[in-house]
């Protein structure tokens, strides 16, 4: 489902429509976005990136322009997440907040890594498959593990 809130640049391509759910959030030209991928309001998605199949972008997540998400990519909005609030009722909008993460340009996030949030993934940094971000990644950085931790500069692998 495509709600009608949805702000969508020239050339973004879509597969299956019916099986993706975008609902207040907008997506910048040139982009492509995958089967079964979930992206929620207020989510800023930047032009030509490629958001593969599966990936899961929570409000709170700006993603700027030329950026790879890999398939089954998790993002997360809440440091303490919960069903219930303190007296046992189920929570609503105004029992948690949510805490933004962002996503330089040209950045590239492997298969199947999630990102915790409050954070910020770095310009033309590589996050490995897998892996699990709990800290900030810097510009150019390769980041891999569980929790994710600097292995290298994308600059010095490039070519090598």
């Amino acid at each position: 489902m495509i709600a009608d809130d949805v702000q969508l640049g020239e050339g973004v391509v879509i597969y299956h429509k019916d099986l993706v759910n975008l609902y207040g959030c907008s997506v910048g030209a040139g982009t492509r976005i995958g089967t079964f991928v979930e992206i929620q309001k207020g989510v800023e998605i930047g032009e030509h990136c490629k958001i593969s199949s599966h990936t899961f972008i929570c409000e709170g997540v700006c993603i700027e322009s030329g950026v790879f998400v890999g398939h089954s990519v998790v993002f997360i909005n809440d440091v303490y997440p919960g069903a219930v609030n303190a007296s046992g009722e189920l929570q609503t909008e105004l029992d948690w907040s949510v805490v933004p993460t962002r996503v330089k340009t040209q950045a590239s996030i492997g298969s199947n890594a999630t990102v915790l949030c409050g954070l910020t993934i770095g310009k033309g940094a590589l996050v490995g498959a897998g892996a699990v971000v709990t800290k900030d990644v810097p510009d150019y950085a390769i980041v891999a593990g569980v929790p994710a931790r600097v292995i290298g500069d994308v600059r010095t692998k490039k070519g090598s």
